[in-house]
């Protein structure tokens, strides 16, 4: 499975499966980079924001030395949102970090700008213990960073995550570089077929994170996810990571598990009765307002998705 790609509008290859790291306990990312990596995984998705980069670079340290070569691997930053207004000197950091001349895929992270100068590097706050957050950034100003950093050689393609259809549209018109990529959670409890769209449209490729839900696979028991588990012969989470796949995106699966890691690259492939019975689950938490969105920071930003006006 882990050598299935797409291609991106640079033209360059992008794994289909990824191993993701966030919320990934310290002391036991690096191992886990440097197994992923070394038991076929080509993509690994970090971030500044995570806090862990120097132990995903530790990792892929590893993996080099045992022969994996640095061009067969696909890897992805994030420009975190404190450093919106200097997105070189965040992917400057990145690289330090990461032990890396460039990166494969640099994203804005989230498209607003947090104090750059205020009480924490990732976090800041003010007095009252809000996040500490500069309201007049427009995330057009940030995307002129990104697309100057390109130009850099120290990263390969430039894209955005958490965009909605009202921010990438805002976007396009003036963007001399089109994103390669938006990075969004995306899973049957929230399908956000209207950023799906519109980035097919525009030869965006969608990256979907969180694709069990969040923290303990919320979606491992919902029943249509259980009903072609069962169909297949496979666990829920290899259903879930096929949804993705078979609405031609990147999934990002993330364990610190070795067992774990093996299993996610187990994919099947969806007839269209097990993808008409998952879009009809979507459309009826769609109907009944319940879709979930599990990963939704305090920002107190209204970024234009539907479920959270």
């Amino acid at each position: 499975m882990t050598d299935r790609t797409y291609t991106l509008n640079t033209g360059a290859k992008i794994p289909a499966l990824g191993f993701g790291t966030w919320q990934s306990a310290p002391g036991e990312v690096a191992s886990a980079v440097e197994y992923a990596v070394t038991h076929g995984y080509r993509l690994v998705d970090g971030a500044y924001c995570y806090g862990n980069e120097d132990e995903v670079g530790q990792g892929l340290k590893a993996a080099f030395a045992k022969g994996i070569k640095r061009e067969d691997i696909f890897v992805v930053s994030k420009v975190w949102t404190t450093y919106a207004t200097r997105v070189e000197e965040g992917l400057n950091k990145c690289l330090k970090s990461l032990g890396l001349d460039y990166v494969d895929l640099f994203l804005v992270h989230w498209p607003l700008l947090m104090n750059p100068n205020g009480t924490d590097d990732r976090f800041p706050k003010l007095p009252n213990g809000e996040r500490d957050i500069i309201r007049d950034y427009n995330h057009i100003d940030g995307w002129r960073q990104m697309e100057a950093v390109l130009a850099t050689g120290k990263t390969k393609a430039i894209g955005v995550s958490n965009y909605s259809k009202k921010y990438l549209e805002e976007l396009l018109p003036v963007a001399k570089v089109v994103p390669a990529v938006n990075q969004i959670e995306n899973h049957p409890a929230l399908p956000q077929q209207e950023i799906v769209d519109l980035c097919r449209e525009k030869g965006i490729h969608i990256m979907a994170y969180s694709p069990f839900g969040s923290t303990g696979g919320p979606l491992f028991t919902a029943e249509p996810i259980v009903e072609i588990a069962k169909k297949h012969n496979v666990q829920p989470g290899t259903v879930l990571l096929s949804y993705n796949l078979a609405r031609g995106s990147t999934v990002l699966a993330k364990s610190v598990n070795n067992a774990r890691i093996e299993s996610n690259k187990t994919i099947v492939d969806l007839d269209d009765e097990d993808k008409a019975k998952i879009d009809a689950y979507s459309a009826q938490l769609t109907k009944e307002g319940k879709l979930q969105r599990f990963v939704y920071p305090p920002f107190g930003i209204a970024f234009g998705f539907p479920d959270k006006p």
